[in-house]
């Protein structure tokens, strides 16, 4: 025995040897676990040799604008040379400084988390990006120790199959990243409106810190926590030499544009982007929310915007002539101001903003002053002009549900001198849309005043009477009778003998309530004459007009046989009048308003594209090119001094046509017209209809939209004069086919029917009976007159 050697030493050296048999055979243990359970029940990595990201559908207009995106799952996929390095070495500098040295596990860090783990019994990861892509693409995210070795293991798998830069552009498009946006290039949209290879070192750094918490400390939700992380990656940039100190310092200081989640989409086009997800829809089933599908619509973003703009001006404005009607809601505000705010913002969570429209609850209210929080927890206050919209509300004798006090959720808005003042959501709706007259293509499309309160599309949706704007198909289908713009004919309330209608007692007037006796076609379209139109139709008969006016696309199913046709009791949609006023303004072809240009692969394969006949193409002509251009001409004059006045004073051309609408009892107000090859038509009701005011017209309620968009939509566009097509003469100053000249134009007059109106008409002493319009000559009865 060797003295030397003290007991406690063989001891030790014992326990080490024990300790070193334990670790052996606690190694062989977890070698044979993971050959035998682990190893045979690890996924295929085919999932990253063949990646197929879900990407959602798109929707973009004719000038490559996102309008639209549909799919769970908001990503762009980006290839790794279309990332920027600053957004790379964001991402490398706080997920993993040594990714292009290890082999896929960092030995050092997961022995480091362990050891955490053990001594503060807390989560500490030690995930490589390659381990974050094993788990993100292939195992849940449940915390076990047999899911880690499995991650392990696969990072291996996963590096001896693809190159670091494959891994990291699965990484940095698979990640999400909040918002619903996964990968960064989608993240870049969403968060700061631009493409990934134009964002800045510190929006990259912003991005970067979105992977440990993308829902809860996302700039958007969190913005101080956000910022706060994003600080800590520039530093980390700059420690590793990713950037300069000037570049650091510079990172450091940027003011950081982030959009809200509602603001995405820079141009409103809800409806739009809509009817597209249906159509694709009936297309492709569910493959369009995860294939990458992209569609490019027939709409400009310019005319989209302006259409936009001017649907919610011509509402608000209507809706400020008609007054206040109240709060939207009240609630009892708690003393406690914890207890208080939450209040505040359960009632606001229920009135969402509408736009530039934001919903405010009333903390404190006069006269003179009103005190309102709104959702984002801002604290404003309204005075002055702001309050005169709502003074009825705030006056003290107001009635209770009128009444503006303390808990009333009102809506506010800011104009450009970041002034507050009261408004309301309007109760009525509105339409309006806009076709090329060339191609049928739709240029712009607004269903409603706001898709997100109201999701009825009137513009293919709403199926209403179109009022006088039916008109022009009536003369449209006199001329082919043989009747011009130069025929007299009589504007005066109906025989009595002739005022029953299907049976029913039935005495049309004119919407002011004046008669001029004989006046010329062209002059009752101007004037918007119920008692010329309902003669004229009365001569053609309903059937025919109805005949003719299925040559435009409006429905023969959907119009009355009857008079009443004349003063538009059918029942029309917007598309469906854009695409029927488009026959006038293009020479007489029917084009099929469009909204599709063409549809794309996630690699660019053109699916399906629009093949659409053009005007000029005889195989879609719809009506008789003399009497386009001649129609062309009396639509001029309704803009140039009839009922559409306002819009050539407004918008200083003379190449303008159109009519306006306006239907019984004020229930319906319209405008359908062009300028060059624009069409746009604007509608305004209440979708239960009733009464608009008695002081409404579509002049008042539809044309002001009609003129706000043209504005936009013709600007730097010169005005254009129509060519005179073969067949068409002048006749005393009008235009008329050369067939109905020199006594071959239809001249039947019922004797009967006309017997005693002339001696009537020319009785000065009547004063009943209409006077003679200055354009006639008493003594010389004109023979083309429609009495009655």
């Amino acid at each position: 025995m060797d003295w030397s050697e003290r007991p406690t030493d063989i001891k030790l050296r014992q326990a080490g040897i024990v300790a070193l048999i334990g670790a052996g055979a606690f190694a062989l243990l977890m070698a044979l676990f993971t050959v035998v359970f682990i190893v045979p029940n690890l996924p295929s990595i085919d999932a990253l040799t063949d990646y197929r990201p879900k990407i959602p559908l798109r929707v973009y207009t004719a000038d490559n604008v996102l309008i639209g995106e549909f799919g769970e799952e908001r990503r762009d996929f980006v290839s790794i040379g279309g990332i920027p390095s600053s957004m790379k070495n964001a991402i490398i500098a706080i997920e993993d400084n040594n990714f292009y040295e290890h082999g896929g596990v960092d030995i050092l860090g997961v022995v480091r988390a362990g050891l955490a783990n053990l001594i503060h019994s807390r989560s500490q990861g030690a995930s490589t990006i390659t381990m974050q892509v094993a788990r993100t693409f292939l195992l849940t995210r449940k915390k076990t120790y047999s899911r880690k070795l499995q991650e392990v293991l696969l990072a291996y798998r996963i590096e001896k199959n693809l190159t670091k830069d494959q891994i990291l552009e699965l990484y940095m498009n698979q990640i999400y990243l909040g918002q619903r946006a996964y990968g960064f290039g989608s993240a870049s949209r969403i968060y700061f409106g631009k493409p990934i290879k134009d964002l800045t070192i510190a929006e990259s750094a912003m991005l970067a810190g979105l992977p440990k918490a993308p829902a809860s400390a996302n700039p958007v939700v969190n913005p101080k926590r956000a910022t706060e992380r994003q600080q800590y990656i520039l530093k980390r940039m700059h420690e590793l030499g990713f950037i300069t100190q000037e570049q650091y310092e510079k990172a450091k200081a940027e003011k950081l544009n982030v959009l809200a989640d509602g603001n995405r989409f820079r141009t409103h086009a809800e409806y739009a982007a809509e009817q597209v997800r249906q159509f694709m829809y009936t297309q492709y089933k569910d493959e369009i929310y995860t294939s990458g599908m992209s569609v490019y619509t027939t709409l400009n973003k310019a005319d989209q915007d302006a259409a936009y703009e001017a649907v919610r001006r011509g509402v608000l404005d209507y809706d400020k002539r008609h007054g206040y009607r109240g709060p939207e809601d009240n609630i009892d505000l708690p003393k406690d101001e914890e207890d208080r705010q939450q209040a505040i913002e359960d009632i606001l969570v229920k009135h969402p903003d509408s736009d530039d429209l934001k919903a405010a609850v009333v903390t404190a209210a006069s006269a003179k002053s009103v005190r309102a929080e709104t959702l984002s927890g801002e604290d404003i206050e309204i005075t002055g002009d702001g309050l005169r919209f709502a003074a009825s509300g705030l006056a003290s004798k107001a009635a209770e549900g009128k009444k503006i006090k303390p808990g009333s959720v009102i809506r506010v808005v800011q104009d450009s001198k970041k002034k507050w003042a009261i408004v309301q959501l309007p109760e009525v709706s509105a339409a309006f849309v806009s076709v090329n007259a060339q191609d049928g293509g739709i240029r712009a499309m607004v269903g409603g005043f706001d898709f997100a309160l109201n999701q009825f599309d009137h513009v293919t949706q709403a199926w209403r009477q179109p009022g006088s704007t039916i008109k022009p198909f009536v003369y449209s289908a006199a001329l082919e009778k043989g009747l011009s713009p130069g025929t007299l004919i009589n504007d005066a309330p109906l025989a009595e003998d002739n005022t029953e209608q299907n049976g029913k007692a039935w005495n049309p007037g004119n919407d002011n309530g004046q008669y001029d006796g004989p006046v010329t076609m062209r002059t009752g379209l101007k004037r918007s004459k119920n008692l010329v139109s309902i003669r004229i139709l009365r001569k053609i008969t309903p059937p025919f007009a109805i005949e003719h006016m299925a040559h435009f696309g409006l429905d023969a199913d959907k119009q009355p046989s009857n008079l009443t046709l004349a003063l538009g009791t059918g029942s029309v949609t917007p598309l469906q009048m854009a695409g029927a006023y488009a026959v006038f303004a293009n020479g007489g072809f029917k084009l099929a308003p469009y909204l599709i240009q063409k549809v794309v692969d996630v690699r660019g394969k053109v699916l399906l594209e629009a093949d659409h006949p053009q005007a000029g193409d005889e195989t879609a002509r719809a009506i008789d090119p003399r009497n386009a251009f001649i129609m062309n001409t009396m639509l001029r004059d309704v803009v140039r001094s009839g009922t559409g006045y306002m819009a050539g004073q407004r918008l200083g051309r003379s190449d303008l046509a159109g009519k306006t609408g306006t239907t019984n009892d004020s229930m319906d107000g319209w405008f359908a017209g062009y300028g060059r090859d624009v069409v746009g038509v604007a509608w305004m009701g209440y979708d239960k209809p009733r009464t608009l005011g008695g002081r409404e017209f579509g002049s008042t309620l539809a044309l002001p939209i009609w003129v706000d968009y043209m504005r936009t939509a013709l600007r730097g566009k010169p005005e254009i004069e129509n060519a005179v097509p073969p067949g068409v003469a002048q006749v005393d100053g009008d235009w008329t086919y050369e067939e109905y000249v020199n006594g071959d134009s239809v001249k039947s007059v019922d004797v009967e029917e006309q017997k005693g109106f002339w001696e009537k008409l020319f009785n000065p002493g009547d004063a009943s009976q209409p006077q003679v319009p200055g354009n006639v000559n008493p003594d010389e009865k004109p023979k083309d007159i429609y009495g009655g």
